[in-house]
């Protein structure tokens, strides 16, 4: 296990963006937790949701002088296929084989950890399944790391694979609070009494959000081969099956045969606790069949934060086709910028768009390219629904309203 890095921020910063009435919030319940303690541990440093999310709130937790460190949870090659299956199976995959040597080798991966922990925490979150079995696996001694325990699941957890949400709902008796997205997701194995629902967030003021020059936006578009006087559909998820990467090509291939000119961005990371990830990426670039309009890119080719802010400003429209998302900043990030985002009508997807005044929620590759066609044919009306979609994001799903959420939880653990 090893502790993450992480650069200072303050929460004096955010002023400009939601105002100085939410920002004395924060700071006067932050500093009445001065001197507390937090651990955050999950599988990944880059390349996904939770890591930008962590980026951001564990320097704002520091910044009144509350103790807030990061670790990520070591794994082989073995362990993060596992751990991706479970991911796949609390999102509904019936398909899986859950076998007890899978268990085992999960089980054996996670003890292994827990020698290197860091000790002497007021809250300990953990973030899905990768390092969820820590604490049972601690036992008696788990108090030597944490006081109080949160399990944080960031899945679509709506309708699980009965058998392994079953070897899920094993290892939550042992946590003070489990933290959900939405309300759909919640399962009832866990009391009530216990559960706390909070949607993750973006941070608006990271450099995958950050306002940019157009001109920034045209230099690092162009350098990547994207003509900008031609209109221009982009997705930005990681490659996953459940992302719909090749749903969103056919939409594009029905787009484009009435508007022969379009452009098609799909970017995303690979991270290294998403094994599955380079085999969807081999299988993007070969589906999509050497259509030179179309850009398959991900950070194998230096594709970062600021390029991904570039292509989201470019876009005329933004795609979020999940079949099953847990919450999608995509989308957010995506409206952020004032863009009305098509978005399948799938968990935590439903949260971030009002169907019709913000964006779409789709069912199927056809109502995607109607939509698409419908916001490339209207630029008023999509400009009016991305005015819109700011503003939702900026009342509901900034960072610092979930850095609010987090520390009203760490109070009420901690019996404040």
């Amino acid at each position: 296990m090893r502790v993450v890095p992480v650069r200072h921020r303050s929460i004096d910063d955010y002023r400009g963006v939601v105002g100085n009435e939410v920002v004395n919030a924060l700071q006067r319940h932050a500093w009445g937790m001065s001197g507390h303690s937090v651990l955050h541990i999950n599988s990944t440093a880059y390349g996904g949701g939770v890591a930008e999310v962590l980026l951001a709130h564990i320097p704002l937790l520091r910044d009144p002088e509350i103790e807030a460190r990061w670790a990520v949870i070591d794994g082989d090659e073995r362990f993060f296929g596992i751990t991706k299956s479970i991911h796949n199976a609390i999102q509904g995959e019936r398909e899986l084989e859950w076998t007890a040597e899978m268990e085992e080798h999960y089980t054996a991966v996670v003890r292994s950890n827990l020698d290197s922990l860091p000790e002497g925490y007021d809250v300990v979150v953990v973030h899905d399944p990768q390092p969820l079995a820590i604490p049972k696996l601690l036992g008696d001694d788990r108090s030597r790391v944490g006081r109080r325990w949160v399990w944080r699941c960031h899945i679509d957890s709506s309708d699980p694979n009965p058998e392994v949400w079953s070897f899920v709902a094993r290892h939550l008796d042992v946590y003070d609070a489990v933290v959900f997205t939405a309300d759909e997701f919640v399962q009832p194995e866990v009391p009530v009494e216990r559960v706390v629902v909070s949607p993750p967030s973006i941070d608006p003021m990271s450099p995958k959000n950050a306002d940019l020059a157009d001109v920034t936006v045209h230099d690092i578009c162009t350098q990547y081969g994207i003509d900008m006087q031609r209109p221009l559909i982009a997705q930005v998820s990681r490659f996953d099956p459940w992302k719909d990467p090749f749903g969103v090509i056919a939409a594009y291939q029905l787009v484009k045969e009435q508007v022969p000119d379009v452009q098609l961005i799909l970017a995303g990371s690979l991270a290294h606790d998403d094994p599955e990830g380079l085999k969807i990426y081999e299988d993007v670039m070969t589906y999509r069949e050497k259509d030179p309009d179309v850009a398959v890119l991900s950070n194998l080719q230096e594709v970062g934060n600021t390029s991904v802010n570039c292509f989201q400003r470019a876009a005329q429209v933004v795609i979020q086709k999940s079949l099953k998302e847990g919450f999608g900043l995509t989308v957010a990030e995506a409206a952020w910028k004032g863009k009305p985002v098509i978005g399948g009508r799938a968990g935590g997807i439903k949260l971030q768009i009002v169907d019709g005044e913000t964006g779409y929620l789709v069912d199927s590759v056809e109502a995607c390219a109607q939509r698409t066609l419908e916001l490339l044919a209207d630029p008023e009306r999509s400009a009016r629904m991305g005015s819109q979609a700011r503003e939702l994001i900026r009342s509901r799903y900034l960072t610092t309203r979930e850095l609010g959420d987090w520390l009203e939880l760490f109070a009420s653990v901690n019996g404040g």
